[in-house]
């Protein structure tokens, strides 16, 4: 940590890692005392998931996201030949570490709910994994940019929702998972 990285002619120092997805790894970084999430795209292999050019799927869901009014991270710069990009920064507790601590996720469903709605109103599935969305302020937020073609099996209530309380499915997760424990 500490690494300096150049993105769209702004330096970013890492500060820390915040976590590693299907995708990549996003740090939290600061530019002028200021939070940003830089996410370094990885190509390591993911069993569960099939990859094309993974910048151009962020950059393109991030567009389709916003024109579907998902409530997600401004995108902020990029580069794509670091494969790295800019968010904003979106400060809270994530939905996960709710649900793992023994707090009730309950109050923010109807906004993971109309979430889900948008989304399938544009044809497009989310990533309903609990890890994905931080709560600010008493608003959702749905911090990845990852989406794909709706189909009813990977929508929030015949998948996702399994994952937002301590359900069997959550708790098998953290055993399979203990570095997220």
């Amino acid at each position: 940590m500490g690494e300096a990285w150049t993105i769209g002619g702004q330096t970013y120092r890492i500060e820390r890692l915040l976590g590693r997805g299907k995708g990549g790894y996003s740090y939290l970084a600061l530019r002028e005392g200021m939070p940003f999430v830089v996410k370094q795209i990885h190509h390591e292999p993911c069993a569960y998931y099939r990859f094309g050019n993974k910048m151009e799927a962020e950059l393109r869901d991030y567009g389709r996201l916003r024109a579907a009014g998902i409530r997600i991270p401004a995108l902020i710069a990029w580069d794509e030949e670091a494969e790295r990009l800019v968010k904003e920064y979106i400060e809270g507790d994530t939905v996960f570490s709710l649900v793992k601590s023994g707090r009730p996720a309950d109050a923010y469903l109807p906004q993971a709910r109309e979430m889900a709605a948008r989304a399938r109103a544009a044809g497009l599935n989310i990533d309903y994994f609990p890890t994905n969305f931080i709560v600010q302020r008493g608003l959702l937020w749905y911090i990845d940019y990852e989406c794909n073609e709706y189909m009813d099996e990977w929508s929030f209530d015949a998948w996702g929702v399994r994952y937002w309380s301590m359900t069997e499915e959550f708790q098998k997760y953290l055993a399979e998972n203990p570095e997220n424990a």
